[in-house]
């Protein structure tokens, strides 16, 4: 299956040159999401858990667009400001990956779009 760019009628705008999303070959590659309100495009003030649950909240929205879930989630990336906000992010991250969570790697950045502390990507699979 050759490279898609579907439709998102859920996404935030894109900052840059990308796709927020692109499907090939039964996977589907979300673009980082940063704590922004897709429908207000402000930004989500306060803690990185805050932030976590606002990036959380539009993979949901992503994912329902392509008529996925978090169950067909196969592998994250989660990047933080600040590695002392690990415990934090990943409490509001393992409300939704209650039972068999996806792969993920956590790395921490000197600085993510927005001066935000979270950005997460995510891979699903049809």
């Amino acid at each position: 299956m050759p490279k898609q760019i579907p439709d998102l009628p859920n996404a935030a705008s894109p900052i840059g040159p990308y796709s927020v999303a692109a499907e090939a070959n039964g996977f589907v590659y979300i673009s980082g999401q940063i704590p922004v309100d897709p429908a207000t495009g402000v930004g989500v003030e306060g803690d990185a858990a805050a932030q976590a649950k606002r990036v959380m909240e539009n993979i949901a929205l992503l994912l329902g667009d392509l008529g996925l879930g978090f169950t067909d989630v196969v592998k994250t990336t989660i990047f933080l400001t600040d590695m002392g906000d690990f415990a934090k992010v990943n409490a509001v991250y393992a409300e939704r990956f209650p039972e068999d969570p996806p792969a993920r790697s956590t790395v921490e950045v000197s600085a993510l779009p927005g001066g935000y502390n979270v950005e997460i990507e995510t891979i699903a699979t049809r």
